[in-house]
């Protein structure tokens, strides 16, 4: 097994800075490729009614994960960086980070209704959103994916969400895989990349956000940038995984100096915050002109600042009783860090609008590592798709696919077999002089935050695949 292998994976971020220049000029250079009749449908066979239908389940449940412990692994390891830590296959699911990452395109058609608003705070909102349901799909996700390959890519087409995503593990180490999504219609840009650092606790291990994460509205001209929040897996080593999102995300809208703040409170004491978030809209003179509120688990909301600060007090008065009862009645438990009970849904401000709400897991989902109904199908390997992906996509790597039909035996032996052919190829560029050279991104400027950035280069859906490296 390889040292090189990560815990967990990680959410996204960035270093905020309110740097203004043009909107990205190479987002569509191989936008000549969207109509082709071999790509409408990713290759595979549409439906009668010319819809394709994917896929509901995988091809065989999870396995136990309930008789492996991880202390022997990480008894040695509180307080540092474990990105060369070496964990069983088993606390693994069946998906590439690559394929991790494209799930921030679940709620995409929070995107789409960007371009029919005239207002700037109506699209703040709703970038707030998606930015909030980006995280959702990691509720009760406590499986880490397969870590990378070099040169590893995925794509995904999805026309009913009018968009397209593809990804390339850039780097090895540190590792960082760059991402670039396109709306089908021309309406919108989105990009990043990410490298994640996680450190263990004893009890949990936290990720910290590395990276940028960027969205461009073209039709009006405006970018946003802004982080993820942090992200805590409880009870690695004794108990219930469960998993936390915490800290501060700032949305900057580069074009009206508009900002959106929003806090991802950590659970507290007796897990009264757990899984909320609450923050507000900004002008550049900062004044606040909407409040956004409720849980990453669940949905989001927006209303005035005025009735949300007067619905707060109102609920005050009756929260400080109950939390005099319930400091009398906790405990603390040294063993494992209890998931604390969930409190009630959201509490609805009158006057509030919908701005987001998850949608409802499929009833296996349990069984098939907490999936949502959008990654069920993200390693779907659909009729026709070996003739037009690059053989370096996620779907063709033999460990995960050994892993998806539960025959675990064979895909920790693929796993050991890939990492060993990486290290491999690795020395002998070591030999050779030679440095790896990137596909579809190379590292330039991010134009808005002035930070160093993974730009896509483009030309990947012209299907030109001579010369990729031979990596499974």
């Amino acid at each position: 097994m390889s040292n090189d292998d990560e815990f967990f994976d990680a959410v996204t971020g960035l270093e905020s800075d309110e740097s203004c220049e043009g909107l990205s000029e190479a987002s569509f250079k191989d936008a000549q490729g969207i109509g082709s009749s071999s790509q409408k449908n990713n290759g595979s066979v549409p439906q009668e009614n010319g819809i394709k239908k994917h896929r509901t389940s995988l091809p065989a449940p999870m396995f136990s994960r309930n008789n492996i412990s991880v202390w022997s692994i990480l008894k040695k390891c509180i307080g540092l960086e474990l990105s060369k830590i070496t964990m069983p296959i088993a606390f693994n699911e069946p998906l590439s980070f690559l394929q991790r990452i494209t799930e921030y395109m679940e709620h995409t058609y929070l995107i789409n209704r960007t371009s029919s608003m005239s207002d700037s705070i109506e699209r703040m909102q709703a970038v707030a959103a998606f930015a909030v349901s980006a995280v959702a799909s990691q509720w009760d996700r406590t499986g880490k994916p397969f870590n990378p390959l070099l040169g590893e890519t995925y794509e995904l087409i999805r026309e009913d969400q009018d968009f397209r995503i593809v990804s390339e593990q850039v780097s090895h180490h540190p590792p960082v895989s760059a991402f670039h999504a396109e709306s089908l219609a021309g309406d919108f840009v989105f990009h990043g990349s990410i490298y994640p650092k996680l450190k263990f606790w004893g009890k949990s291990v936290e990720a910290e956000p590395k990276g940028t994460i960027t969205l461009e509205l073209l039709k009006h001209r405006e970018a946003y940038t802004w982080s993820n929040p942090n992200c805590c897996v409880h009870n690695v080593i004794l108990g219930k995984l469960w998993i936390e999102q915490y800290g501060t995300v700032e949305i900057v809208n580069h074009s009206t100096g508009d900002k959106c703040v929003l806090n991802f409170k950590p659970c507290g004491m007796f897990g009264k915050e757990l899984h909320k978030v609450e923050g507000y809209i900004q002008d550049k003179s900062k004044k606040k002109l909407a409040v956004i509120y409720g849980k990453w688990t669940e949905c989001m909301w927006s209303v005035d600042p005025q009735a949300y600060e007067a619905h707060k007090k109102s609920e005050k008065k009756g929260d400080n009783k109950k939390q005099k009862n319930d400091e009398l009645e906790g405990a603390e438990n040294d063993d494992a860090d209890d998931m604390p009970e969930v409190q009630e849904t959201v509490s609805v401000v009158p006057g509030s609008t919908l701005l987001w709400r998850i949608d409802s897991r499929p009833a296996h989902s349990s069984v098939m590592y907490n999936f949502t109904n959008f990654a069920m199908c993200l390693n779907e390997l659909e009729p026709g798709m070996e003739a037009i992906l690059p053989h370096t996509d996620c779907r063709f790597r033999p460990d995960i696919r050994a892993m998806e039909n539960s025959n675990m035996d064979e895909a920790s032996k693929e796993k050991e077999r890939l990492e060993e052919k990486q290290r491999a190829a690795r020395k002998e560029r070591a030999k050779r002089d030679e440095e790896w050279s990137t596909r579809w991104f190379q590292m330039g400027t991010n134009p808005y935050t002035g930070s160093q950035d993974w730009i896509y280069t483009g030309g990947y859906f012209n299907r030109n695949y001579q010369d990729l490296p031979d990596i499974y």
